[in-house]
């Protein structure tokens, strides 16, 4: 399994400000996908973490 097989994902920063920045990189590994996304403000559980990603990937048949 890989990216290409993600059905959904949730995306949690713990500044909202910053999903800009996040948005181009995240969008280029989940393009094929095209996944259904939530994105989402949290405080993580450390500080020097940016982004947690989640993801729920179909099995291919």
């Amino acid at each position: 399994m890989g990216l290409d097989h993600v059905v959904r994902v949730t995306y949690i920063v713990p500044d909202k400000a910053q999903w800009p920045d996040c948005w181009p990189i995240t969008s280029e590994a989940f393009a094929k996908a095209k996944a259904a996304a939530t994105m989402f403000s949290a405080a993580l559980q450390n500080h020097e973490m940016k982004i947690e990603i989640e993801v729920t990937a179909r099995v291919p048949a």
